[in-house]
């Protein structure tokens, strides 16, 4: 009885690592995460030890769902991309609400983190987000389209990046600040505040 020949040609062979690719790669377009990840400094670090130098990789991150949750993570690991992934859950732990009113900061703010100074000022509709690099991700990725801001500190990236969040965290809504001294609203927020509050809840309803 002849012997079944062995299949030799590309078209023969069984199907390989190309479709398990293809598979991860559709697998992973699923789970695709609903935060905006923004990597705003990434460093390399040395641990000196007998043997040598050991190096390490540094990474923060700002993580945000674009509608007033934001949060800043910092990972390290022995590769880049596993100090990023550390630092987006380190972020995503982090997570603190912005109250914002029609893409703007109710009112002006000041944060400091060691060395750094962030001031914060609203904007009028279309004004953008006026601020440089680590900042400008902190606030985008809270969701705020339009504000003013000015650095008054250190140039440090991490310095300005928590600057910017603890002055995010002092933010407070001008309808809650009314309600805790018992005062109208005209009273505690200047006009131009309470004409975005009317605005927001006009579109609300």
């Amino acid at each position: 009885m002849a012997e079944t020949p062995t299949p030799t040609t590309r078209e023969a062979r069984p199907k390989g690592g190309r479709d398990k690719r293809e598979r991860r790669d559709g697998d992973f377009q699923k789970e695709k995460s609903p935060y905006t990840e923004r990597v705003v400094f990434i460093n390399r670090v040395a641990k000196v030890v007998k043997g040598g130098r050991r190096f390490s990789f540094t990474a923060l991150i700002v993580v945000g769902d674009g509608k007033g949750m934001v949060g800043v993570g910092y990972g390290k690991a022995k590769e880049v991309p596993q100090a990023i992934a550390k630092a987006v859950e380190d972020g995503k732990k982090n997570f603190f609400k912005v109250p914002i009113l029609n893409g703007t900061i109710p009112h002006p703010v000041q944060g400091e983190k060691a060395a750094g100074v962030i001031l914060l000022r609203p904007a009028s509709p279309g004004t953008g987000v006026i601020a440089g690099g680590p900042v400008r991700a902190v606030l985008e990725c809270a969701g705020i389209t339009d504000v003013l801001t000015k650095s008054l500190g250190s140039g440090n990236p991490i310095n300005m990046v928590h600057a910017t969040a603890a002055a995010l965290r002092m933010l407070e809504n001008p309808t809650a600040i009314a309600a805790r001294r018992g005062r109208p609203l005209e009273d505690v927020a200047p006009a131009a505040i309470t004409r975005l509050i009317a605005a927001q809840v006009t579109v609300g309803a």
